[in-house]
């Protein structure tokens, strides 16, 4: 397993950033974290390392949001970004449409409180574990 200690906001950001280039897509990638322990800093660093532009806020209520990547080095042309917080069952999943990009290789997942649905991810899924230790500082585990 493999562990980084960032120490602030813009840390995390910029170490997710230059992980978004080990992405080759088809990555399904579960960030674990307490709320406030950087999942969205994460994501929004992955998003940025792929090119994306846009703001990225959490899909708490909409459950899923769907980004347009647009690079000439990479296959990927979709970032998905799912947040698991209210999801209970598959049948949520299906109802979103997310097993839909499960299994794209021009797709990378991104699932904010992944632990919660473990359990009907697909067995390739990485999970990503980031604490919040102390001040701004913050410990990320790859599993």
């Amino acid at each position: 397993m493999k562990q980084v200690t960032t120490n602030s906001a813009k840390q995390t950001f910029e170490f997710a950033e230059k992980f978004s280039k080990t992405l080759k897509g088809g990555e399904i990638i579960g960030l674990v974290g307490d709320l406030g322990a950087g999942k969205t800093i994460f994501t929004k660093g992955l998003a940025s390392g792929l090119g994306i532009k846009k703001n990225i806020t959490s899909p708490t209520f909409v459950l899923m949001r769907i980004y347009e990547v647009r690079s000439e080095k990479l296959e990927v042309r979709n970032f998905v970004h799912i947040d698991a917080y209210r999801i209970k069952s598959v049948k949520d999943l299906e109802s979103i449409g997310a097993e839909e990009y499960f299994n794209r290789p021009d797709t990378i997942i991104i699932i904010e409180w992944a632990d919660r649905i473990k359990k009907i991810l697909p067995k390739k899924a990485k999970f990503i574990k980031i604490q919040h230790i102390e001040g701004n500082k913050r410990l990320i585990n790859f599993k």
